[in-house]
């Protein structure tokens, strides 16, 4: 064997275990990041993260148990008056938009007016894809 086949030999072995690296370490790198983001997108219940929030809250500050038990109660009040104020707010919109799509209404024509019925059912199921 010439040197000058082995030395093409070993850069061929260099190239392709270089190649198979990359491949490797880029295809642990996109299931990783497909992880992050699947674990990401679900979204905890509401005792799960309050109880996670309590659990930082007593390490990062040394809290009692009584003053976590205190600071769990705390949280659960606030999420409530939030999720009360988050009702509200959603039934106003709610009928924002209903009032907007009455007032398109009137001024529609007879034909035109099925149309926008199809329009919005097309939004609606949009609207309801996304917020899944």
């Amino acid at each position: 064997m010439s040197d000058n086949s082995a030395t093409r030999k070993a850069a061929l072995w260099i190239g392709v275990v270089f190649l198979l690296g990359a491949a490797l370490g880029g295809l642990t790198g996109y299931a990783f990041a497909r992880h992050e983001v699947s674990a990401a997108s679900v979204p905890l219940p509401e005792p799960v993260r309050r109880a996670h929030r309590v659990e930082q809250l007593t390490r990062e500050l040394g809290l009692s148990s009584a003053q976590a038990q205190e600071v769990d109660t705390i949280l659960l009040q606030r999420h409530t008056e939030v999720k009360t104020i988050h009702d509200q707010l959603d039934a106003k919109l709610d009928q924002v938009h209903q009032n907007g799509r009455n007032q398109i209404r009137a001024v529609l024509t007879a034909e035109q007016k099925p149309k926008f019925e199809e329009f919005l059912k097309r939004l609606d199921a949009e609207k309801k894809k996304n917020a899944k």
